[in-house]
């Protein structure tokens, strides 16, 4: 028999809309790497009883992404066992508000809490001394934690069962091995919150190349480190074991993961011999199709939706952001390559480089829409993000970036623009969503869907909620999920909270605005399907997205092409940047 517990809370905070309200879900969408990956790591400290054999060590996990925190509950349990902490993990920039309430509420009650995720790493790397916030942290008593936590995290338990915690642990000058990391497996009850099911691992960590808005680099290093296909297939066993059969691959770019082949080989067996149901997600960059066999035995393996770091197709941005592996001409081939392979193309791109202005922004996502066959677009503002380049960057030259954290979630301006305002970037914003996501161009897609025997009911449901995220719910389709949670007292520190009489009445209408406004959308989206898949011959479609590229093709002025087509629809002035800027 065991003398006593430590009981350990994992908490992935989200973060809070404009109106200061926890951004909430029945279902959310993407699953949390974080959580998986510390679950994995602290179920072997507590296997291997690195408190003593007398400790049993418990492990709670929430997503606040689709759970509500019962901040007084957990605290009481936390007494009642005799001791643990409160762990914030993978915590964001943006989320990092949301983590001091979290910890500023669970300090009041008088428990141990750290701090971890990107925030706080990034800041450590890049930063010369601690920011405002992570200062605040430590003010409240929080531990804060930079780096990964693989062989580290049996003496940080260590050291806050004895009361003898640390206010900083950094490891960031020293990367671990990936052969060291433990299993990332998150209970079933917790995964069944997102939806489809789906959890996550890493394959591989770190990025060799430099974009500088990017803030992998400098928190997981520039070195690649690998899982080899037995660790892979041991992540996938554990999973399955509990009816767990879909991931996320979380790699930044998994096809220079150097054993993409014998994993993918591996998950092929897995699948086509033993009978495994296995679906996967894959990040990749534009180059990935020139591997030989890559992209087929990414779909043999499981891949039927692929994440493509297009990021712009304008050369000038791409190199001021030092995206040089990007080659616009290879685009087509690339996207084309995945649609043979019947896999979902789905695509990041990044408004608001140095050379972006309203008319060239909306030239490119025209020329994107008419030659490039991509089913999902989804946009980003340019973001100095805390840990990147970028922000180290304005940060010590004393440019003016938002202080609030809340707000780098990449839908928010949160610098200035040398050519465009804050207000007719937010116009570009909005535009690009409904430019991508017109009528027209949503049938034009389930066209090329039918033609390439991709299934159209897939892409059409994608599509709506991508074009409707932001119009309707007024969050990032990444942030979007089922159902919105609204919780009147979990509302931001220092904001009120609002009388029931006054709140519910509001939440009731809101709610079905929304539900209404969804309705519509789908509706709609479902109208241009029906009409699509009534056309008799629709597998002879082609458009110029489908046709393979010509040399004349790669030799022209591919970004140009269509500038005299596109109206200017904002109002601004062409004007040169210097001009802006002066």
């Amino acid at each position: 028999m065991t003398g006593r517990k430590f009981l350990i809370v994992l908490i992935k905070p989200s973060h809070y809309d404009d109106d200061g309200y926890v951004i909430q879900w029945r279902r959310s969408t993407i699953p949390s790497n974080s959580l998986a990956s510390v679950y994995g790591l602290l179920a072997q400290c507590a296997d291997e009883r690195v408190l003593g054999p007398e400790v049993d060590i418990e492990i709670d996990v929430y997503d606040e992404c689709n759970t509500i925190v019962d901040i007084p509950g957990i605290s009481n349990r936390i007494k009642a066992a005799g001791g643990g902490f409160v762990a914030l993990v993978g915590v964001q920039s943006n989320q990092f508000p949301r983590a001091l309430d979290i910890g500023r509420q669970f300090r009041a009650r008088g428990m141990a809490v750290a701090v971890g995720g990107f925030h706080v790493s990034g800041c450590m790397a890049m930063l010369p001394e601690l920011p405002p916030d992570l200062k605040e942290a430590q003010a409240l008593g929080m531990i804060l934690y930079a780096g990964e936590g693989e062989g580290r995290l049996e003496g940080l338990l260590r050291d806050i069962d004895a009361g003898e915690a640390k206010p900083l642990y950094s490891y960031l000058n020293d990367m671990p091995d990936m052969a060291s990391a433990a299993i990332p497996v998150l209970p079933r009850s917790v995964v069944t919150r997102v939806a489809g099911h789906y959890t996550s691992f890493d394959a591989g960590r770190g990025c060799p190349f430099q974009c500088s808005f990017c803030t992998i680099i400098n928190v997981q290093g520039r070195k690649s480190r690998y899982r080899t296909a037995d660790d892979v297939e041991a992540i996938v066993r554990a999973n399955a074991a509990q009816d767990v059969t879909r991931f996320f691959v979380t790699d930044d770019n998994f096809a220079r993961n150097r054993n993409w082949e014998p994993i993918l080989d591996r998950l092929i067996e897995l699948r086509e011999i033993h009978g495994f149901k296995i679906r996967l997600l894959l990040q990749v960059d534009t180059l990935c199709h020139r591997i030989p066999g890559f992209i087929e035995k990414a779909a043999r393996a499981g891949c039927n939706a692929v994440f493509i770091g297009l990021e712009n197709i304008n050369p000038e941005s791409l190199m001021g952001a030092k995206k040089r592996q990007n080659k616009i001409w290879e685009y087509r081939d690339m996207l084309q390559a995945w649609r043979r392979a019947k896999v979902m193309t789905w695509a990041g791109y990044i408004l608001g480089f140095p050379t972006d202005a309203p008319e060239s922004i909306a030239r490119d996502i025209e020329t994107i829409k008419r030659e490039l066959p991509i089913d999902i677009l989804e946009f980003f503002f340019l973001t100095p993000l805390p840990g990147s380049e970028d922000h180290k960057t304005l940060y010590l030259k004393g440019a003016r970036m938002d202080p609030d954290m809340n707000n780098y979630d990449l839908e928010h301006v949160c610098a200035d623009h040398p050519i465009m305002s804050a207000e007719i970037w937010r116009g570009v914003y909005r535009d690009a969503w409904a430019r991508y996501y017109s009528d027209a161009h949503v049938e034009t897609v389930l066209r090329r869907a039918v033609a390439s025997g991709i299934n159209p009911k897939k892409i059409v449901d994608a599509m709506t909620v991508f074009s409707g995220s932001s119009r309707i719910e007024g969050v990032h389709p990444l942030q979007f999920g089922y159902v919105r949670r609204k919780i009147r007292t979990q509302r931001r520190h220092g904001l009120p909270v609002v009388n029931p009489l006054v709140f519910y009445p509001w939440r009731a209408l809101d709610f079905a605005k929304v539900a209404a406004n969804w309705a519509a959308l789908a509706l709609r989206h479902r109208a241009i399907l029906r009409r699509v898949l009534a056309v008799k011959d629709g597998a002879t479609y082609v458009d110029e997205s489908l046709r393979p590229p010509t040399e004349a093709d790669r030799n022209a002025d591919f970004v140009t092409a269509f500038a005299d087509k596109i109206p200017d629809t904002y109002g601004a002035p062409k004007r040169e940047p210097a001009q802006a800027a002066g």
